[in-house]
């Protein structure tokens, strides 16, 4: 079936490709966002120096709330019980168009808009997965869209989801649960990138879990025989997790933290937690994993007499492709031709290249060809893909950092600091308005999208694994 849609869609698309149509609100469109570059690239750049980690995006959410604001939407901030998250609308009836836009930064990774490593706060978080540009972006092609639903050259309405917490717990997962998304037709989203393409590759299905170890506390030379160290419990539990590593699929990813593993020396720890990711290309795969990881605490608990509780955080699910969205998005690329950067742009990137030790091939400047069978994930995962299963959903990469360069480092957050960053998020604005631009112009597409998710999903056993509540982040102890 899956096939069926996709050469259907390619037949189509690629035939509407070649004559290139809804041209001229594309290029009114493209205008909107060329007169906003500025307060685009500012936005962008105000979101850079806030640097707010996962869920204290206070001053963040607000500058791109403001911004949607300022340029007509209706704005409701503090959704799905997230003071960060919030939904701008404009428009009225159908199709409902979608698009997303995330704002978290990483902690530790500060950095000037340099070529070579200098921390502008020493410590302190950087955005070292270019999210200041996702949401200045994909706010830019809002508005566009906006304004020319405004003008009556377009009918129906575009919602901008504000989405807090990708990098933790996941902000779009609550936003899902609580019905804030309810009613879209089509999502379209973008991320930046080292290559330009409409992205046909999934991503990395997740569980999010802390496993605890309590034990009983003692002077560690006076009497350590009547302590039970929590700590030896999680040393178990972690050898018994790196030993599994050879007896997993090759793509299955196992990484973990330590979060607390005792306070002094002299001291048997009563209380230790350690914090793992579990990835695989599909959840099923996921689930058998945790499965083993559950023995493996209650193993090493019984070794080393203390007590062990695994507690489920929350997980993201792999993106389920829309190959008929992904085909209309790289039709739109094509019509707008690669990004284009300065040579002083390409030197800047060559210098990261050095400095990283990957090969100085500079930025990317083509689009991907479109790959119907582009293989597995190649790693990292997203609540985007819990969107997916819900809504169908187009995804799009923008070159916005050098080829190959350290991701969610500081190459990615000097980048997004200036020019070459820049450059990206107004591409993928223009990229994203047009893509929606034909949705709104021809039902027909729509239901295409929409026939081939409907097949996708049919059998599917998707649920949500966050859990009850609203999301917070782990503490420390």
């Amino acid at each position: 079936m899956k096939n069926a849609f996709l050469l259907l869609a390619f037949i189509s698309l690629t035939a509407s490709a070649a004559t290139v149509p809804n041209v001229p609100e594309k290029k009114l469109a493209s205008a909107t966002i060329e007169k906003n570059a500025d307060q685009l690239t500012a936005l962008s750049d105000e979101v850079w120096r806030y640097a707010e980690t996962a869920l204290k995006e206070t001053r963040s959410s607000k500058a791109l709330a403001d911004f949607a604001e300022k340029n007509g939407f209706k704005v409701t901030r503090g959704v799905a019980s997230m003071p960060t998250a919030f939904v701008a609308e404009y428009g009225s009836g159908k199709p409902v168009i979608g698009i997303m836009g995330e704002y978290d930064a990483l902690p530790g990774i500060s950095q000037k808009a340099e070529s070579s490593r200098a921390a502008l706060e020493t410590g302190a978080p950087g955005h070292g997965c270019g999210h200041n540009l996702f949401g200045a972006g994909s706010l830019g092609a809002a508005v566009a869209v906006k304004e020319l639903i405004a003008s009556g050259q377009l009918k129906g309405t575009i919602r901008f989801f504000g989405t807090p917490a990708e990098e933790a717990v996941g902000g779009k997962l609550y936003m899902l649960r609580e019905g804030v998304m309810d009613g879209v037709d089509v999502m379209v989203v973008w991320h930046p990138a080292d290559k330009t393409e409409a992205e046909t590759r999934s991503s990395q299905a997740l569980l999010d879990l802390e496993v605890e170890f309590r034990g009983r506390s003692a002077h560690a030379a006076y009497d350590p025989w009547n302590g039970r160290s929590a700590v030896d419990g999680l040393e178990i539990f972690t050898h018994a997790v790196n030993l599994m590593r050879e007896h997993v699929k090759p793509t299955a990813r196992m990484h973990y933290a330590i979060v607390s593993g005792g306070d002094v020396p002299n001291v048997i720890p009563e209380y230790a937690k350690v914090w793992i990711w579990l990835r695989d290309l599909e959840m099923s795969s996921v689930e058998e994993m945790l499965a083993r990881i559950r023995k493996m605490a209650e193993g090493a608990a019984l070794a080393a007499d203390v007590q062990s509780k695994v507690t489920l955080r929350g997980g993201d699910w792999n993106i389920n492709v829309n190959m008929a969205g992904q085909q209309l998005m790289h039709s739109n690329l094509t019509w707008l031709g690669p990004p284009q950067f300065t040579s002083a742009e390409q030197e800047f990137a060559k210098e990261i290249q050095r400095a990283t030790n990957v090969p100085a091939k500079g930025l990317s400047t083509e689009v991907s060809p479109f790959e119907p069978k582009p293989g597995p994930a190649e790693g990292g995962s997203t609540d985007v893909g819990d969107v997916s299963w819900k809504i169908p959903t187009i995804n799009l990469s923008v070159t916005t950092a050098p080829i190959d360069a350290p991701w969610h480092g500081w190459p990615v957050v000097a980048c997004g600091g200036m020019s070459i960053g820049h450059k990206g998020l107004i591409y993928a604005a223009k990229a994203l308005a047009a893509t929606m631009i034909d949705l709104y112009k021809s039902p027909k597409t729509i239901d295409e999208i929409r026939k081939e998710f409907a097949a996708d999903v049919k059998d599917s056993k998707f649920k949500s694994y966050i859990p009850d509540g609203p999301p917070v982040m782990p503490p420390s102890k």
